[in-house]
Formats: C-alpha cells, sequence, structure tokens
C-alpha cells in the first residue's frame, strides 16, 4: 500500500510539473504572439507616417519654396550658397506688391464678388438637387443626364458661343423692342451672376450632383413627419432638409469658393476688370513693376510675384482651415468618395 500511494503521489506530481510546463508554454506563445502585433501595428503606423510625410511634402514644397523665395533678397537670388533659407530675409518685396496690387481694395472687391456667386450657386444647385432627389417629373432622367454633361463638358468648347450670346444679348428680342437692340454685357460681371443664377455657374453640374447625392442619402421620414405636421414643401426644404444638408452645404461651399475665387477662363471670356478678379490682376504684376519700378531682371521680378502668389492664396488658405472638419465630413457623406 505505501508503495501504491509513493507511484500516486509521484503521478501527480509528473502531471502538475506538465500541467505548470504546458502553462507556461502557452503563455510564453501568447507572450509572442503579443509582441509580434505589437510590432505590426509599429511597422503600419510608421509606414502610414512615412507616406503622409511624403505626400505632404510633394504638396507643400512648392508653397515652402514659393514662400522662401518671397522674403528672399535680391543678393539671395544670386547667390550661389543660398539653398534653403535665405541669408538677408527681407519683407520689401510683400510692401511693393501690396502696393502694386492694391491689395485691399481688390482682394475686397475679388472676395465679395466670389461670396455672392457662392452664395447663389448655393441656393440654386440645393433647389436643383433637392428637386432631382425627391420629386418624380417627366423628363427627370433626360435632364439629369444634362447634368452629367455638364461636369464633363470642356468649357473651352462652348466659350465662342458664350461669347457672342452675352456680346448681343438679346434674350427674346425684349432688348432689341425696349432699347432698340441687344445689350453689350462685357466688361462686366452680369454674364458670371446670370450664368450662376441660371444653374449654369463655375462646376455647377458637379455641385448638383453633390446635392443630389446627399438628399438621396437622407430618410424620407422627415419629409413625411413635416408634412403631417402642415409644412409646405418649401418650409420642409428650407427649414428642414437644407438644415440637416449643411455637411454639403459646407463642401460645395468651400469648392466654390475656391473655384469662383481662382477663375480666370470666364474672367477673360467677359472681359472682367483686373480690380475686381485678382487672380487675373497677379498676372500681370511683373509687367507692372517692369513698367513702374524699373526692376528689368527677370530672377528679380519673379521674387516679387511670388510675394504676390502668397498673398492671392493667403484667404483661401484661411477659409479651408475654418472649415476643414465641416469641408471632410461633407465629402465623406456627399458620395463623392468611395
Amino acid at each position: 500500500m505505501p508503495a501504491e500511494k509513493n507511484i500516486l503521489l509521484a503521478e501527480k506530481k509528473i502531471l502538475r510539473a506538465w500541467g505548470l510546463s504546458a502553462k507556461k508554454a502557452l503563455g510564453d506563445k501568447d507572450q509572442r504572439a503579443g509582441i509580434a502585433n505589437d510590432l505590426k501595428k509599429i511597422l503600419l503606423r510608421l509606414g502610414r507616417f512615412a507616406v503622409l510625410v511624403g505626400v505632404s511634402y510633394v504638396i507643400l514644397s512648392p508653397i515652402i519654396g514659393i514662400f522662401v523665395n518671397s522674403v528672399s533678397s535680391n543678393a539671395d537670388a544670386f547667390n550661389p550658397m543660398v539653398y534653403v533659407l535665405p541669408h538677408q530675409p527681407t519683407w520689401e518685396k510683400y510692401d511693393l506688391v501690396l502696393e502694386r496690387l492694391d491689395y485691399a481694395a481688390t482682394i475686397t472687391k475679388d472676395l465679395l464678388y466670389t461670396l455672392t456667386l457662392t452664395a447663389i450657386q448655393l441656393f440654386v444647385c440645393s433647389m436643383v438637387g433637392y428637386g432631382f432627389a425627391r420629386f418624380h417629373f417627366r423628363f427627370k432622367k433626360l435632364l439629369f443626364a444634362c447634368v452629367a454633361v455638364m461636369i464633363v463638358l470642356p468649357s473651352h468648347t462652348i466659350m465662342l458661343p458664350l461669347y457672342m450670346t452675352f456680346k448681343e444679348f438679346d434674350p427674346l428680342g425684349l432688348p432689341t423692342l425696349l432699347a432698340g437692340g441687344p445689350i453689350n454685357l462685357m466688361s462686366s460681371p452680369l454674364p458670371m451672376y446670370l450664368m450662376t443664377a441660371l444653374g449654369c455657374g463655375v462646376r455647377s453640374g458637379l455641385y448638383i450632383y453633390i446635392f443630389n447625392q446627399f438628399f438621396r442619402g437622407l430618410p424620407k421620414e422627415i419629409e413625411e413627419a413635416a408634412l403631417v405636421d402642415g409644412a409646405g414643401v418649401w418650409y420642409t426644404y428650407f427649414r428642414i432638409m437644407l438644415v440637416n444638408a449643411m455637411p454639403a452645404v459646407v463642401t460645395v461651399a468651400v469648392f466654390s469658393l475656391v473655384w469662383q475665387y481662382n477663375d480666370t477662363f470666364f474672367a477673360k471670356l467677359f472681359l472682367i476688370s483686373d480690380n475686381v478678379v485678382i487672380s487675373k490682376k497677379i498676372a500681370t504684376l511683373q509687367a507692372m513693376i517692369a513698367n513702374q519700378d524699373k526692376i528689368l531682371d527677370t530672377t528679380v521680378q519673379e521674387l516679387y510675384l511670388d510675394a504676390g502668389i502668397i498673398l492671392v492664396v493667403l484667404p483661401i488658405i484661411l477659409i479651408y482651415c475654418l472649415l476643414q472638419r465641416y469641408f471632410i465630413e461633407g465629402v465623406e457623406r456627399s458620395g463623392i468618395v468611395g
């Protein structure tokens, strides 16, 4: 009997030792797996960081280079030892450019012109997009196909008809009947206001598509509840649907501001004054500096041009920084990506 007890005790000790070693082995295996997962996460983060830094450098390096050139002195421009940072930084280029561009007055007029067109575009394109998303009517598919054509049709293909239309503006013959002849709308922003109000402004087709996609994603129960409460179509649109579409509104507002602000094609086509469109006026900056300030060296002229570019880009950068969070949310929810 004592021998059997000793055997049983020995077996229990062996089993206990084997179990402990097995648990230890499993624990070591789990620990190694955890370390491997942590390393994978670290490598993925490093890879993501490297990609972001690379893409950011590709995008920002031209702007950084332009800014560095704008604060460089004339001596730095000809010094082969200057590579990134100027040896003699100066702000004198900005002083002259502010004067030659008449910056305060020009940027005020440009922002008023741009913001007005943006407001009209938001109002018109949101209504058209809502109509396509919620109402059923004849030729709906055909008209939406026309919207799609507006997105892909290059503006250069219709520049001659647009020019002739607004140079001899005579809708339904009314100007000829009332004033004795067509009206010349060139050299004024009126053609842009008319095109935008009629849903044919800069990139209006894209904005209609964005609003259409966003409104289609909103539940119809919202409108049904408003209808039960006695709300009409206009009240439902302005007080309920448009409020819920604020991400799309911000997205379109940012796109419209940037494209209207940077547009020179229609500004040149309709001969809009340089004192209204600063992106058009910047193209004549080098000539103004050469003629008025007798700075004939093209290398030095480019330094002044870089300063002007920074001043022109600055308002859009500030607006984007303020609206960045809403803009990204609107892009994600409006069906532009994915």
